[in-house]
């Protein structure tokens, strides 16, 4: 909870329950002063791009005070009016098209921020268990750390599922009536209607949002949460078992036909509430045979043919998605030194190597060899030869050269944590 926010009394009131079982005067809390510069704050730390107005999280910081008080004041009189989003395209972490990301102003952000402090502890109490995405305290390893348990209890049956396009499909007037069943303020209702409502500029034209709560803004995964939670609770309590991070979601069953059930239940609510699943990765699959896989958060869970044991590695567009990043640090045309190129991206590798450090021990060796090949083929066309590191090249800077240089060995990583245990 935020402390310039949730005083002690609204603590007890959160803990004890409100008359009637709904929140007023909420709207004072959002512009007070101090919320409104402790989302600045938050805001400044995640770096976010800037927005159609072109102001940076540093440029609106050095006049921190001012528009603090120019956003309260418009706030209090009813003069304020969101700016249209920036649409910005990223690639999708399968590799197969782009993902439209919504970027509000740092302004807007500041705003989207100063609410979640208000609204986010209210409904956080009425959020399922298996819900993981963008919640306090919880992430992405502690859905797939429950997903490991129920694989390992025998719920090996599993409704692959993917909801399509599930951020920019919401609807409006469900997706109020949600928040409205624990607010009641109205003007902070209208101003989450206004947040919905907001135009994404696209080739410099603005074209106003009728559906969705576009991803970008600090506010979209709260309402996204809002907006499924009631499916979380459909499916909690049920022989069967939904994880779920944002709009990725597994349901882990112990049958076939628990499975069959499940996703005919998913169907129904996804289709009466306005959404849709994708019919060519939605699949169900049985871990019980020879080869099946599936993949979650960046994860690949998969049943190996010697020791018909379930497995986990990083699934080949993780891999994918590194190596792209990597490239641009390895580019063989680079005036710096081998020394400052291993410095840039070791970084990433560390990074990487500390969400997947659990994944079997054969996902690392072949990173790490790509790695060394591109290193070696900077150091090739110094030489004034063409082409990738190879043959040769493995004896003129050997493995221990690079390790010398202080590059970061994933293999190595791992060796250390599996010694050690």
């Amino acid at each position: 909870m935020e402390p310039s926010v949730w005083t002690e009394r609204m603590r007890t009131a959160l803990e004890k329950g409100v008359k009637g079982g709904k929140w007023f005067s909420l709207i004072d809390k959002v512009w007070k002063k101090e919320n409104l510069s402790r989302s600045y704050e938050r805001v400044a730390r995640n770096k976010g791009c800037a927005g159609v107005d072109h102001v940076s999280t540093e440029g609106y910081g050095r006049n921190l005070e001012r528009e603090t008080e120019r956003l309260h004041r418009a706030l209090q009189e009813g003069r304020y009016r969101p700016q249209a989003l920036r649409r910005k395209e990223i690639p999708k972490s399968g590799g197969k098209g782009k993902r439209p990301l919504s970027i509000p102003t740092v302004r807007d952000r500041v705003l989207h921020t100063a609410v979640r402090h208000v609204i986010e502890p209210i409904f956080e109490r009425t959020f399922a268990g298996c819900s993981y995405g963008f919640r306090p305290g919880r992430g992405c390893k502690d859905a797939l750390r429950e997903v490991v348990n129920l694989l390992e209890a025998g719920h090996l049956h599993v409704v692959d599922a993917d909801l399509s396009r599930c951020f920019d499909t919401i609807p409006h007037g469900p997706l109020l009536k949600r928040v409205e069943e624990q607010v009641a303020d109205g003007r902070l209702l209208e101003l989450l209607g206004t947040f919905l409502k907001q135009g994404v500029m696209a080739n410099g034209v603005i074209r106003e949002a009728d559906e969705g709560t576009p991803q970008g803004g600090p506010l979209s995964p709260l309402l996204a949460n809002i907006y499924l939670n009631p499916l979380d609770h459909l499916m909690e309590g049920k022989a069967y078992r939904i994880i779920r991070y944002a709009d990725d979601l597994v349901l882990l069953c112990r049958s076939q036909e628990e499975a069959e059930s499940a996703l005919a239940r998913l169907s129904e609510w996804v289709q009466a509430n306005g959404l849709s699943l994708n019919k060519e990765k939605t699949r169900l699959v049985d871990m019980t045979q020879p080869s099946a896989y599936f993949d979650f958060l960046g994860y690949r869970f998969l049943r190996t043919q010697k020791s018909k044991r379930i497995r986990w590695t990083a699934r080949p567009q993780s891999v994918k998605k590194l190596r792209n990043r990597l490239r641009s640090a390895t580019k063989r045309k680079q005036g710096c030194s081998m020394e400052r190129t291993i410095q840039r991206i070791n970084p990433i590798l560390r990074g990487w190597y500390a969400y997947f450090q659990h994944a079997i021990p054969g996902t690392f060796s072949p990173v790490d060899a790509w790695v060394r090949m591109r290193l070696r083929s900077i150091l090739r066309k110094r030489h004034g030869r063409r082409g990738r590191g190879r043959g040769a090249d493995h004896q003129r800077w050997p493995n221990a050269y690079f390790t010398e240089l202080g590059l970061f060995s994933l293999s190595a990583a791992r060796a250390t944590v599996r010694s050690s245990a």
